[in-house]
């Protein structure tokens, strides 16, 4: 018994979770390997060894353990630049456009509607695609009177919405047409139908009141690897910096900023090296008592750790599977 518990100790861990270059554990998110690396600035004290270690010769953005220091000075795949000013005027919305690639991402910018505007009601929206391409971008007209633009943050004024924007129903059709991609609402599968990045998904269509399957979303506040250790989300603006290595929203907030640093955030998670087995989207993780019932007992314990590992599947979509 005390072989098998051993064993069931190492299973409930997935290859789908980051694990640290030096000793090998596992970690439940890429804050929790940042913690145990002493890359946040703080070590544990059972992993001083392995933070010596990273200090030397680890990159704090992708958390890789490389071979050396000069290995380490080469590496430089990790460090993206932030994205230039696009040339358009702020007011002037991009025409619409096919967008390349299996995802999209989206960003939308809110205002403030109530009394008091502290009502979120979307005032502008960004559509990109994978190569980082505006193909959807336009100003909103809100449903219900604006009583706080938050300029400050925003930079949208009453003459942008007036001016420019479009209906809510136009924006919403203009999503759905891109994201659907000639599916058909009800039937949307990933065989047609787009992959939709962003960060805070959930808010952004309910402002826009687009219905989504969630089999589809790929949302940076809530892939549990890039959650902080108590499960709760980091700010987009944090995981741009900490796993991209430039700043966002520094001054008036552009969507198209936002979708690039969300749709650059799942290309790297989408690229980890680890298995690619197992967890599909459509196709839920069995639990540990409907894979191995009670007459299989006998083939876990002759199983090692390493075994049972590898049959092991995260709680959660893992985006490596995308691919």
């Amino acid at each position: 018994m005390e072989h098998l518990v051993e064993h069931m100790r190492a299973a409930r861990h997935s290859p789908h979770e980051p694990r640290c270059g030096v000793c090998g554990k596992h970690c439940s998110s890429f804050e929790a390997l940042r913690d145990h690396l002493g890359a946040g600035g703080s070590t544990l004290p059972m992993a001083a060894g392995c933070a010596g270690e990273f200090a030397a010769r680890g990159c704090k953005l992708c958390l890789r353990v490389l071979a050396g220091a000069a290995a380490l000075r080469a590496h430089r795949d990790c460090q993206l630049s932030r994205t230039p000013p696009t040339a358009r005027l702020p007011h002037q919305p991009q025409p619409p456009q096919g967008g390349g690639g299996r995802a999209l991402a989206l960003g939308c910018k809110m205002v403030g509607a109530g009394s008091d505007g502290s009502l979120d009601v979307v005032a502008r929206v960004c559509v990109v695609d994978e190569q980082e391409t505006i193909v959807f971008e336009t100003f909103v007209k809100p449903l219900i009177p604006v009583t706080h633009y938050r300029y400050e943050t925003t930079g949208i004024r009453p003459e942008h919405l007036l001016r420019d924007g479009v209906t809510v129903k136009s924006a919403q059709r203009r999503v759905q047409e891109l994201l659907l991609n000639g599916e058909q609402p009800w039937k949307a599968r990933t065989s047609r139908a787009r992959l939709l990045v962003g960060h805070g998904l959930d808010h952004d269509l309910d402002a826009l009141g687009v219905d989504y399957p969630g089999y589809l979303k790929r949302d940076t506040a809530t892939y549990p690897p890039l959650m902080k250790t108590s499960r709760l989300s980091n700010s987009l603006r944090f995981l741009t910096h900490t796993y991209l290595g430039y700043d966002i929203q520094t001054g008036h907030q552009d969507p198209y900023e936002d979708c690039v640093a969300a749709m650059r955030l799942y290309h790297r998670m989408r690229q980890q090296r680890h298995p690619r087995r197992g967890g599909g989207a459509d196709e839920p993780a069995a639990s540990a008592e409907q894979a191995f019932p009670a007459w299989r007992q006998r083939e876990l314990e002759r199983m090692t750790p390493e075994e049972l590992l590898q049959l092991s599947t995260p709680d959660y979509h893992c985006w490596c599977l995308d691919d």
